[in-house]
């Protein structure tokens, strides 16, 4: 990538503050194997770096090219796939989600006194903000031992598809009210069922033809081909002992061939240049080179506070439940959590800024009023093992000088 932090209104100096404290902190300690940082701003790229190994294995340095999963960083990519038909016209947020599922016209909702009637049905908001109440088709309590193998099971099994999954669910109790209770899970991957009911095509074709065609984001998709294996990074993990463990090797992983279940919620890979370019998008509108994927309102009405009340995730969140960047001054908007002020968050930033993360640790965030956007690629799990997110805001934002 062409770097230019004077056209992007950042000290370079300042910059140079990223290198050190990954360097120093992450990289030889090994803390983690490698990482990538894109700061964009103004339409230009302020700084981009590579650190460490793709595959520390085989001693493969990390390139610019690396390609990463996405995990959870799919699911605005969804969101926005979902809200083009919104645009087409072919739903209301408030429309039930019964309207294209109709098997999904009898769910019951677990509570203390037995299984009842949801007060209201479920939308497609609700989907797009994990209000459904959807859990994971097992009872509680949700144990990492049974996480696993039921999220396998409800999927429909190693062939399994978004199909399969919506009629697994069919018989399965939702776990509160729709739109009472926000609860990380399965509701992202119904956005993509819903995406091939109302369209007709497969989640991974519309996705290609309408988002990673027209924004030219060659290396994004459900798998990793031949031609691009060498650039896929190795996946690592925390051991007990705070050591670095590999996870995945990247020429023995899934990745490697398509897969039946094409999750929203989780199911993309991709590189730091093609997320910029779907970020960049959000960014300018809906539009970017002149190809316009949203309208800018469209875009809007995704990146604002949707909890009733302008409330904060806090006051949402199941009890015990997870969320990849915390409930404390965050809102949710359709697929992203919005920033509701520094105050709340406790990080310096823009009020109103948008982002989200994956499970290997990759994060992003749009700040609209500073015009900014940064991309943080890695693969260590579990995600929030460290704080990349805040450390890098406190990096970044005193490079800001126009």
């Amino acid at each position: 990538m062409k770097v230019d932090p004077d056209a992007a209104g950042l000290d370079a100096t300042r910059l140079e503050r990223i290198t050190e404290h990954l360097t120093t902190r992450y990289i030889e300690p090994e803390k983690i194997a490698g990482c990538q940082v894109t700061v964009a701003r103004h339409g230009s790229i302020g700084y981009f770096r590579s650190f460490g190994m793709m595959d520390r294995e085989r001693a493969k340095p990390m390139a610019e090219d690396t390609i990463f999963r996405l995990y959870s960083m799919t699911k605005p990519i969804a969101g926005v796939a979902l809200m083009t038909l919104y645009e087409r016209g072919d739903f209301q947020l408030n429309d039930p989600v019964e309207r294209w599922i109709p098997e999904w016209r009898d769910l019951k909702v677990r509570t203390a006194d037995g299984f009842v009637r949801p007060r209201r049905k479920m939308t497609v908001r609700d989907c797009l903000m994990h209000t459904t109440g959807l859990g994971w088709g097992i009872d509680p309590p949700l144990t990492i031992d049974k996480f696993l193998p039921a999220m396998m099971a409800i999927r429909g099994g190693r062939d399994g598809t978004l199909a399969n999954l919506v009629t697994n669910l069919a018989d399965k109790p939702l776990e509160f009210h729709p739109g009472e209770q926000w609860l990380y899970g399965l509701s992202t991957d119904i956005c993509g069922r819903l995406v091939e009911l109302m369209s007709g095509q497969t989640f991974d074709d519309y996705l290609q033809e309408h988002i990673f065609d027209p924004l030219q984001m060659p290396d994004t998709g459900f798998s990793v081909g031949a031609a691009q294996a060498p650039r896929f990074a190795a996946n690592y993990v925390r051991g007990a002992r705070k050591e670095l463990r590999l996870l995945e090797d990247p020429e023995q992983s899934t990745y490697l061939s398509h897969p039946a279940f094409l999750s929203g919620g989780g199911g993309l890979v991709g590189t730091s240049a093609d997320y910029l370019r779907f970020t960049r998008m959000l960014l300018n509108g809906g539009e970017l080179d002149g190809v316009r994927v949203l309208g800018r309102k469209t875009v809007e009405l995704m990146s604002m506070n949707h909890l009733p009340g302008g409330a904060q995730l806090r006051d949402f969140a199941t009890p015990g439940g997870y969320g990849e960047v915390g409930f404390d001054g965050v809102g949710f908007g359709l697929t992203m959590a919005v920033g509701l002020s520094p105050t709340e968050t406790q990080a310096i930033s823009s009020a109103g800024d948008f982002y989200w993360g994956g499970a290997a640790s990759t994060i992003f965030w749009i700040d609209p009023a500073e015009d900014l956007i940064v991309i943080f690629m890695t693969q260590l799990m579990p995600s929030g093992t460290f704080n990349f997110r805040g450390q890098l805001k406190s990096l970044v934002y005193p490079a800001i000088v126009d």
